[in-house]
């Protein structure tokens, strides 16, 4: 850590102005990944198609549909 901050301090000062916003921008990813909360409003969107398909061909159907 130590060699890391003289390094940070030999770069020109644009460049330890870039190095802090990164170390910013990483400090705000990981609050964002922490408040993630699991989506689950898709449940019963293919409920139409139960009848129509078994599991397996509806869940290779939604691949279809999705593009993957």
């Amino acid at each position: 850590m130590e060699e890391t901050l003289e390094q940070l301090k030999e770069l020109p000062p644009d460049l330890q102005k870039e190095a802090s916003d990164f170390i910013q921008f990483l400090f705000e990813r990981k609050k964002r990944k922490k408040g993630i909360i699991l989506r689950q409003d898709w449940a019963g969107g293919l409920e139409e198609f139960k009848t129509q398909y078994t599991s397996l061909e509806l869940q290779k159907k939604a691949l279809e549909w999705r593009g993957d």
